[in-house]
């Protein structure tokens, strides 16, 4: 449902932004002289979607770059090519020629690199990992034979999402906003909490009951409605977080980990972890898992714990838990994410609402769903007429 609907709030919302990019810009005029500030559309679009959002992340990316007048070629993530389709077929039912948006599947490695390695590619739209991406900004900077633009990449990658809770939280509150973040959607989220920064002053009383909130989780196929947490997307992700997660035993505090006698049969289950006295410099602690594992750290102060949640490459979303407005203050200006939510779930960007995108490694901040996104999809054209005519032409 959440993802139907953010598709449809991507159309309307780059429908109308487009709108009044289309108007220009007011620039400066004198007499005998016409300026104008106008955008044209860069050519040729291609999107490179991924699985976990397979309906609202391609249609956010390719209504914005339609909406701004390029063709698109649109390359689904493999896990998830049927939804692409069926995408394409109702945008040729709405109107669209089948020359302006296409659809294109395949593997990434092969169909996604040699899409953006053809020279007639103009501009690239992907979200997905971090290597991926920027894989992509590395092609894009160097002309082939051929090319007649430089290629312009909007890329939205990965996290290493932390949510600092404060001394003076409301711990009810912070708990169930974590448990949301973490484990939502099985915490194959780029915008998921993976750490938990928590002030040491209520350590034991949050991990205890975080612990039991955990334990209460129920896995499960989501076709059950007491369902909190489905399987992965395949096997190579369960290999991935069960590496992780033995490693995570074997090296730290393992705080809780879901019994394996409590999962289905069947299926690409893997159940939440919770991970204490985590090297912060780890991997585990520094490299997006993509699955249901949460490293818990303590910190003796708010400061710290903001330095913390600051020391990774990552800087997409963040959270703070506090009752102190100096100490959100101090978030506000301080925590380096491009998505900062104070008392409150870390997931569930809304369209037009919180603007959605971050930097550092986590991309270039470029704010899918927000005012200036569509500029990253057009060229400014500047048109300067001299308007003192000397005679008229006699036809």
């Amino acid at each position: 449902d959440a993802d139907v609907v953010e598709a449809i709030d991507h159309i309307e919302y780059y429908s109308l932004q487009m709108l009044e990019v289309a108007r220009g810009k007011s620039i400066g005029q004198r007499p005998g002289e016409a300026n104008q500030y106008r955008y044209i559309p860069r050519g040729v679009c291609v999107v490179i979607a991924p699985w976990n959002f397979p309906i609202g992340i391609l249609t956010g990316m390719a209504s914005a770059a339609l909406a701004a007048g390029n063709v698109v070629v649109l390359k689904p993530a493999e896990q998830s090519p049927v939804i692409a389709y069926h995408l394409t077929r109702l945008l040729h039912e709405a109107g669209l020629p089948p020359d302006v948006v296409q659809y294109l599947p395949g593997i990434g490695e092969e169909v996604g690199r040699a899409l953006v390695d053809d020279p007639r590619t103009a501009l690239v739209m992907f979200t997905g990992s971090k290597a991926v991406g920027l894989s992509i900004l590395r092609t894009a900077s160097v002309p082939v034979d051929g090319q007649r633009v430089i290629k312009h990449a909007v890329v939205e990658m990965g996290g290493k999402n932390a949510i600092v809770v404060d001394e003076d939280a409301d711990l009810d509150e912070a708990i169930t906003g974590v448990v949301r973040s973490a484990f939502g959607y099985q915490g194959q989220k780029c915008s998921a909490a993976s750490r938990l920064i928590v002030h040491a002053a209520v350590y034991e009383r949050l991990v205890k009951r975080f612990v039991s909130a955990v334990d209460g989780l129920v896995v499960c196929d989501p076709v059950e409605p007491h369902c909190d947490l489905g399987p992965l997307i395949d096997s190579d992700a369960v290999s991935r977080v069960t590496r992780a997660i033995a490693q995570g035993r074997s090296s730290a505090t393992c705080l809780f980990h879901y019994p394996a006698q409590r999962l289905p049969a069947e299926g690409y289950f893997v159940g939440p972890t919770l991970l204490a006295d985590v090297d912060p410099r780890s991997p585990l602690a520094q490299e997006e898992l993509f699955g249901p594992v949460v490293c818990v750290f303590s910190a003796r102060n708010f400061s710290e714990a903001i330095a913390l949640a600051n020391d990774t490459d990552y800087g997409l979303t963040g959270g703070v838990y506090s009752r102190s407005p100096s100490h959100i203050q101090e978030a506000i200006e301080s925590f380096h994410v491009g998505n900062l939510y104070i008392n409150r779930p870390i997931t569930g960007a809304i369209v037009g609402r919180q603007p959605f995108g971050g930097y550092k490694g986590s991309g270039l901040g470029t704010k899918a769903g927000g005012p200036d996104y569509l500029l990253q999809l057009v060229l400014p054209k500047t048109i300067c007429e001299n308007t003192a005519r000397h005679g008229i032409p006699l036809e």
